[in-house]
């Protein structure tokens, strides 16, 4: 996940994870440092969509 950047303010992103197996994140979240976005992992898929699903840039 080294590559992934918030689509907001293009800072790289943090990963808090919450469920793994055998090596891939199924559940986690992406938070930017920059503006505070955050971004669910679901099924191991990460959900980069600018807006409601994100935190205090969306404010």
């Amino acid at each position: 996940m080294d590559i992934l950047v918030c689509p907001v303010c293009k800072e790289p992103l943090d990963l808090a994870v919450e469920r793994e197996e055998d090596g891939e994140v199924l559940t986690g979240t992406l938070t930017s440092p920059g503006c505070g976005a955050t971004y669910p992992i679901e099924d191991g898929i990460p959900n980069l969509l600018p807006g409601p699903v994100s935190g205090p840039a969306s404010s």
